[in-house]
Parts: structure tokens; C-alpha cells; sequence
């Protein structure tokens, strides 16, 4: 007979070290695998504590490996939006669990009621509970726009109304202007993204995002092209197309894109970041912490010896969760970030004051140096205005310490005071959904999002009386700035990361063409007589516009210029870069239900999408067409074209 202590001592060896859980996530109504789930296994059924997740891929499957665990059981929860949540119980009876999900599509998909505000009435206070939190909302000014809403799938608690804090600050789209009063357009570059993805969560759901939300140039820039790489000592190069635009061809559309050099992540000079991190109540949703917990991992599985993480907390107190530590520790840092539970209300001002402390004390003189603030938005306890916040990130900003925000879940986004901290931050904005979204931000454009390589970059054009009559901009409402602006190096603005590229499109309208738009222009002046004549010694003929750009190196303070003139010729046969753009520009005419949209459709978009896929990497392009489907089959309000 063998010793007892053999026998154990083999079944311990023979039994598995790690299980694997793997599967596939289809739709129950059509069979067809979906995307981008969120899958997550529990050892004790608590799932925003001991979790392990994945991402469903494009073909539904999924793979999750854990440490073998102790009893016989794990549990199962697969979520995403506009389907009702699925959880399973599972029964280990070997190293490898397989389980088909099939997802039923939520019914109630996400209740809005919106809160609106008569300039005559004082605004009023709307209680409710959200995310085991009890808040507060003001109902907004006119100029906002307030959605309240309840995560589909999910009853709110009896006798409690579904209540969202999400705002958005109001849009009022770029007007045409006659060039002959107004022949100067300047604006701050804007690299953010978070308006498509934010858009796109709500499309998803089966819900019309509120217009305010969209940002076309946010929309636009969302999306990779191939543009070519800067010459000489210049970290940007300009380059440009006109065509015909599609919903009114009698007009141009004029494309100006940016492309910054692109570093790659082994050349990346060191990186010294802090993590902060919101714990507060409202994170405990499974699109909340837990995706920043999945999005973080990404970022630390880059990292590299020279690197270094540290990582704040903050909810009813802010506190030093891991000191800074080498990229080479990745343990250490991944442990410290699974320790992170939710609870609590939020003092923002003080996890921001502790992380700027922080990244201080390890501060690298030729690194970059940042805080990656991740968050559901939600600032409404705590020290610090909104006022005081930004004041504080400004002044960190010149000691050379950046911001990145990163914004994830439902209910609490806020998206204009996330874009105002990373502006003054010399960051940028993203918004998270799903872990595909946070590998894109996080990883693919790692040096992007990470590495400054131009700061406070201005545009300024100038549009040839000769050949144009009128013009507008295509979004960047908020950032336009005045036309002395352009020349004052003191004047802040947007700021370009390692291989960013930036679009922006103006719709033109020929000298010539009548009847189409109505042109804002100005009375003749009393002392002062236009001048109509092109200057003596002009080199314009035979020019569209003039563009002029001005950027500064990362740590100087005076700007250099560069310059770009477009002809005043129709390319004929675009490239798909530029007539998927004009198609993207389109799109987010009609959700904005802009009165400048022209003979925009749904049919017409999605028709000029699939004739300008090009190569696609990423899929982006293929998936923005099933968004443009997703918004036609929502059915059609009066007026709109599908």
C-alpha cells in the first residue's frame, strides 16, 4: 500500500495550475456572434472584486485563463450594452470550461427623460439614486443639455426615477462667412476622439445620442489615414484636397490634415506616470472600474525597464495605492491595481493635487512626465471648483507635467469638463467603452497618447477673394480663437502626441455660385472703405487659400510658423482617405440635425463609406458603417433623412 502522502503528492502535480474558459457570444434572436462583450469569471460570484475578463473578438470568442481554483464551481457574467446582462453558474471538472452564451436584446434599452430648463423658471433639484449612490443634479442652464437614463438592461430600484448626470455643453455649428469681410480663420487643433465613442455607446444601445454630443471633428479624427510623414526639422506636415462636396456639389470641401511624426514605443524616451484613479460609488459598474482595471493592464504591459508607474486612488479620501514603481515590476503594479474595489463619494481635487505631488517627486528632466486620470466624470464632491481644478492643471502643466483623461461607464460622463482639464493639461481626451476602444488608446497609439512632440498648435487660413466667396468650418467650435490669437505665443491651445494626425474640413462656396447659403457678412463701414482689390505684388492667382501654422518644441515659448497653399483645382478623383471623411463629416451632420447637412442620407452616407473602405486596419471603417445602419434602422423622426 502506498503512503498517503505519495498519493496526495501526485494528484497535487496531476491537477491543473490554471483553467481556461472559453467560448462563444452570440445574438439569441439572430445567431450571429457580437463583438466587444464583456466577459468576466468570479471565484465568489462578487463581480467587482476577484475577477478575471475578456473582450469578445469580432468573431464572438472568447478566452479567459485563471489560477485552478479551490472548490468546483466559478461563476459567469457576460455583459454588454443593449442586451440584458447573463450570468451562469459553471462547474470545473477539468482544466478547460467551454460555454456558449447567447444574449438576449434588451426591451428597455436606455430610458432617457430629459431635464429641461425655461429661462424664466429657476432651476430645480432632481433626486434619485445611481450606481448605490444617492445624488444630486441641478437641472441645466438652457445652454445645456442634461440626459437621464438608466443602464439598459437594469431595473432602477423601485420607486426610484433613472437619473443620469451626463451634460454636454451646447454646439451652435460654424456659420458661413463672406471672405471679403471675414477672410481670416484661426482655431486651436483638437486631437480628441471621446465624442465618437461616447456616440457610438449610445447607438449601440439603441439610443439617439443628444446633438450636443457630437463633435464632427472629434468624428473625423477618430479615424486612421494615410498622410505623408514630416521633412526636416519639423515635427508636423500639412498637406490638403478639394472636392466636390457630397450634399451640395456646387460647393467644395477643402480637407487640411496634420500628420505629427511617429515614434516608435522602444524609442519613447522615459515615461515617469501616475495613475489616478476613481474608486468613488458611482465606479462600481461593470463598465467603470473594472474596464479601467482591463485598460490599465494594457498600458503596464507596454512599459519597459526605464519607465515608471505609480498609482493614486481617490473617493471620500485620496491615497498613494503603489509609490512609484520601475515598468520592470509589472507584478507588483498589475497586483496593486486588482486590489482597487469601489465605494465612496469623490474628492477629485485632492486625488489630482496627490498625483501631481506624485509625479513630482520622480519628475524626469528629458521624459514625459504625466497623470492619466481615469473616471466616470464625476467631480461633484470634493476641495476644488472646476474653477480651482483647472487652475491647478494649468499650473503643473508649465512644470512640465502633462494630463490625460480617460472617461469611462454611463451616467456621470461629463464630457466638456474632461475636454477642458486635458486641454489646459496639454493631455488629450478619450473615451473608453469597451476594451477594444482602451487597447486602440492605450497600446496601438500608445506615443499619441502618451508623448508630446508640438505644443499650443494654431491654424490659421486665409481664403483667396479671387476664387472664394464664402466658407465655413467644419466643427472645432470650441476652439476658435480670434485672429490675434494666431501670433500671441502667450495663447494657449491644442497640443500634438507622437503620430497624431489631425483633420479639419471647410465647405466652400465659389465665387460665382448663388443662391445656396445664406452668407453672415457685415454693413459698410462709415470711416473706413473696403478695400476690394487684390494687393500690389499678391501671389495669390490661381489659389484656393493660404494656410499658416504655428507650433511650439515641447519646453520653449516662442512658436514657429509654417505654411501650405491649396490651388483652386477639383481633384477629380479623390482618394478614399478624403471621401470617407467628407462621408464621416456627413453623418455628423444628420445626428446633429445640422440646418448646413444639404442633401445628406443615410443611404447616400453608407453608399459612399462602402466605396472608400480602402485597406481599413482596425476594422474602424467597417464598423462605422454598421453604426450609420444601426442609426437608419432607429426609425425616422420628421424632417430627417434616412
Amino acid at each position: 500500500m502506498q503512503p498517503v502522502a505519495d498519493v496526495a503528492s501526485r494528484e497535487a502535480e496531476a491537477a491543473p495550475r490554471t483553467v481556461v474558459v472559453t467560448g462563444i457570444v452570440r445574438d439569441a434572436g439572430t445567431q450571429r456572434p457580437i463583438a466587444d462583450v464583456n466577459v468576466m469569471v468570479s471565484r465568489d460570484g462578487v463581480f467587482n472584486t476577484m475577477v478575471s475578463g475578456a473582450q469578445t473578438s469580432t468573431t464572438g470568442a472568447f478566452t479567459i485563463t485563471l489560477p485552478a481554483v479551490s472548490g468546483r464551481s466559478l461563476y459567469l457574467q457576460v455583459r454588454r450594452i443593449g442586451y440584458n446582462p447573463y450570468r451562469q453558474t459553471l462547474a470545473v471538472r477539468g482544466d478547460t470550461v467551454t460555454v456558449d452564451v447567447a444574449l438576449t436584446a434588451s426591451l428597455m434599452g436606455l430610458q432617457s427623460i430629459v431635464v429641461a430648463s425655461d429661462a424664466t423658471q429657476p432651476a430645480r433639484r432632481v433626486l434619485g439614486i445611481a450606481g448605490g449612490k444617492a445624488m444630486a443634479a441641478l437641472s441645466a442652464s438652457p445652454a445645456a443639455n442634461v440626459t437621464r437614463s438608466a443602464p439598459a438592461g437594469e431595473m432602477p430600484p423601485r420607486g426610484v426615477r433613472p437619473i443620469s448626470r451626463e451634460q454636454y455643453d451646447r454646439i451652435e455649428d460654424n456659420p458661413f462667412l463672406g471672405v471679403r469681410n471675414n477672410p481670416l480663420s484661426t482655431f486651436s487643433i483638437d486631437v480628441d476622439r471621446a465624442s465618437y465613442t461616447n456616440v457610438r455607446r449610445f447607438l449601440t444601445s439603441g439610443q439617439r445620442p443628444p446633438k450636443d454630443a457630437v463633435r464632427i471633428e472629434e468624428f473625423i479624427n477618430y479615424f486612421p489615414y494615410t498622410l505623408p510623414a514630416p521633412r526636416g526639422n519639423d515635427p508636423v506636415s500639412i498637406s490638403s484636397d478639394v472636392i466636390a462636396a457630397p450634399w451640395q456639389p456646387r460647393h467644395q470641401l477643402v480637407r487640411v490634415a496634420l500628420q505629427a511624426t511617429r515614434i516608435e514605443t522602444a524609442n519613447l524616451p522615459p515615461n515617469n506616470l501616475v495613475f489616478l484613479i476613481d474608486v468613488s460609488g458611482s465606479m462600481n459598474d461593470w463598465n467603470k472600474l473594472p474596464l479601467v482595471k482591463q485598460a490599465l493592464r494594457l498600458l503596464v504591459d507596454q512599459l519597459r525597464p526605464q519607465d515608471r508607474v505609480a498609482i493614486v486612488a481617490y473617493a471620500g479620501a485620496a491615497g498613494l495605492v503603489l509609490p512609484s514603481t520601475s515598468g520592470d515590476e509589472k507584478v507588483r503594479i498589475l497586483e496593486a491595481l486588482d486590489r482597487l474595489e469601489a465605494g465612496g463619494s469623490t474628492a477629485g481635487g485632492a486625488g489630482i493635487e496627490l498625483a501631481y505631488r506624485t509625479a513630482r517627486e520622480h519628475f524626469l528632466d528629458k521624459g514625459n512626465n504625466r497623470v492619466i486620470l481615469a473616471t466616470d466624470g464625476d467631480f461633484n464632491v470634493g476641495p476644488s471648483s472646476d474653477g480651482e481644478l483647472e487652475r491647478l492643471v494649468e499650473m503643473r502643466r508649465r512644470e512640465g507635467t502633462y494630463l490625460t483623461v480617460l472617461g469611462f461607464g454611463t451616467g456621470n460622463y461629463q464630457a466638456s469638463k474632461m475636454e477642458k482639464l486635458a486641454k489646459v493639461g496639454n493631455g488629450n481626451a478619450a473615451y473608453v467603452d469597451n476594451l477594444s476602444e482602451a487597447r486602440k488608446v492605450l497600446v496601438e497609439e500608445m506615443g499619441a497618447t502618451l508623448l508630446t512632440v508640438a505644443n499650443d498648435v494654431k491654424l490659421q487660413v486665409e481664403f483667396n477673394p479671387a476664387t472664394v466667396q464664402a466658407y465655413r468650418l467644419i466643427g472645432y467650435e470650441n476652439r476658435l480663437l480670434a485672429t490675434e490669437d494666431f501670433n500671441d505665443d502667450t495663447k494657449d491651445a491644442g497640443d500634438i502626441g507622437a503620430g497624431h494626425q489631425v483633420t479639419a474640413l471647410y465647405e466652400v462656396v465659389p465665387v460665382g455660385v448663388q443662391g445656396t447659403v445664406t452668407i453672415r457678412g457685415r454693413d459698410s463701414l462709415r470711416y473706413i472703405a473696403p478695400d476690394r482689390s487684390m494687393p500690389s505684388g499678391a501671389t495669390g492667382s490661381g489659389e484656393l487659400l493660404f494656410v499658416k501654422l504655428r507650433y511650439k518644441q515641447p519646453g520653449q515659448s516662442t512658436s514657429r510658423l509654417m505654411t501650405h497653399a491649396v490651388a483652386a483645382r477639383v481633384n477629380e478623383r479623390p482618394n478614399a482617405d478624403t471621401r470617407f471623411a467628407a462621408a464621416v463629416a456627413s453623418f455628423g451632420m444628420l445626428l446633429r440635425d445640422s440646418e448646413y447637412k444639404g442633401n445628406s442620407s443615410a443611404a447616400q452616407i453608407l453608399e459612399q463609406i462602402r466605396a472608400a473602405l480602402g485597406d481599413d486596419v482596425g476594422g474602424y471603417r467597417a464598423e462605422f458603417v454598421q453604426l450609420v445602419e444601426r442609426w437608419r434602422s432607429m426609425g425616422i423622426k420628421a424632417g430627417e433623412r434616412r
